[in-house]
């Protein structure tokens, strides 16, 4: 009854979703809301950015209506005390509806980063607040248990992390869309072999309505008036709702069924590439000593596309990448220690990003050598020869 429970609020999100976007289209198209054309966008035609309007509604009404129906009719027993319940639930629902606010605010008529961040921080405190919070660290740097005072600004700081790489690797179609669809099923499937069916939903709503998202977003036709982008609605939110599915199942909760020792690996995995990249790209920035909030063209799909690859190529490309840490981190956790699986992970995002760079600079040694040389009039010759 659960998984039925489950699946159906999967297949009414995925409806929802695609009853709302075509509303979305119309409205963007006749109010003239499109996302900017400039040098840094891959498009080059009027989209509609405001696709991730539908997020939020769906995944509050859907999550609160599944437990009220499901609770006031006994109809399913989550195995969670209502005390756990309704601070999680709330918690996670104020933070969507906050970040919704501050993401819609910043597609119409634009905010400073530094505001977009301080909300963030301010959000980020809803997860400890309401009773979600990194408290152990199953063996990772030799540390088990850590008290509070540690772990609430860890996962405070884990938060503002994840929402930004979630923002910022949506850089081109069907990205961002296509990591937390992979990442809501694999925790999503994670939380219900564990019998964690609160979260097991929330993780399905959300992959649901993101299936027409993605749909529209990669295969829709802008003259058609059929594309349409998430924008800071859809990716803000988005980084919330797996910060939420993510610090859950690393806690190391008495009230849930308890996880393996590599839980807290496996719950960051299906987030290595986006926050791995934000986090190279963070650095290069501050050695350089240009703004790190300044947008430029240094991400990894940044990378693939200059080696030629197609849009679609590269989401593929990144896509696989994380499904391949997944599993890989999935199985190792079970027969090697949560240290030589994070230095793994490490190594093998090294030698990804170390191949990459290697490529681009035999391309573009290749290309600076079959450049077709400057015409020099003879007088030119003539002062070269002199010097």
């Amino acid at each position: 009854m659960k998984i039925l429970v489950v699946l159906t609020a999967f297949i009414v999100a995925l409806i929802l979703g695609r009853l709302l976007l075509p509303y979305v289209l119309l409205i963007s198209y006749r109010k003239r809301l499109f996302d900017p054309v400039d040098s840094r966008k891959a498009h080059h035609q009027l989209v509609s950015r405001l696709g991730g309007v539908t997020f939020v509604p769906i995944q509050c009404v859907l999550i609160v209506l599944t437990l009220i129906l499901c609770y006031r009719n006994n109809l399913v027993d989550f195995n969670l005390e209502t005390f756990e319940v309704y601070p999680m639930v709330m918690g996670l629902v104020c933070g969507l509806v906050v970040l919704f606010i501050v993401g819609i605010t910043d597609d119409l008529i634009g905010i400073s980063a530094k505001t977009k961040l301080y909300m963030q921080i301010v959000v980020a405190c809803f997860l400890p607040i309401s009773g979600v919070w990194i408290n152990d660290l199953y063996g990772v740097f030799f540390i088990t248990y850590i008290p509070a005072w540690i772990g609430i600004p860890l996962t405070i700081f884990i938060t503002v992390l994840i929402i930004n790489a979630i923002n910022l690797i949506d850089g081109i179609d069907g990205l961002c869309s296509g990591l937390v669809l992979v990442g809501c099923l694999a925790l999503g499937t994670l939380f219900m072999i564990n019998e964690a069916w609160l979260h097991a939903l929330f993780a399905f709503i959300t992959a649901g309505l993101l299936i027409p998202f993605f749909h529209y977003n990669v295969f829709g036709i802008s003259r058609k008036k059929r594309k349409i982008f998430m924008g800071d609605s859809g990716s803000l939110t988005l980084g919330l709702s797996m910060s939420f599915l993510s610090v859950s199942y690393a806690m190391n909760n008495p009230h849930i069924q308890p996880f393996s020792e590599g839980a807290i690996v496996v719950a960051f995995t299906v987030l290595i590439v986006p926050v791995m990249d934000v986090a190279r790209v963070m650095l290069v920035r501050l050695r350089l000593g240009t703004p790190v909030f300044r947008a430029d063209r240094s991400h990894i799909h940044h990378k693939l596309l200059d080696l030629g690859m197609s849009h679609q190529k590269a989401m593929i490309s990144i896509i696989s990448l994380a499904g391949f840490f997944c599993i890989f981190n999935a199985i190792a956790v079970q027969l090697i220690s949560n240290n030589i699986v994070l230095a793994a992970d490490l190594i093998l995002w090294g030698a990804f990003h170390t191949v990459v760079d290697k490529s681009l600079k035999r391309k573009q040694s290749f290309a600076t050598k079959n450049a077709p040389k400057k015409y020099k009039s003879h007088s030119q010759v003539i002062a070269d020869q002199i010097k």
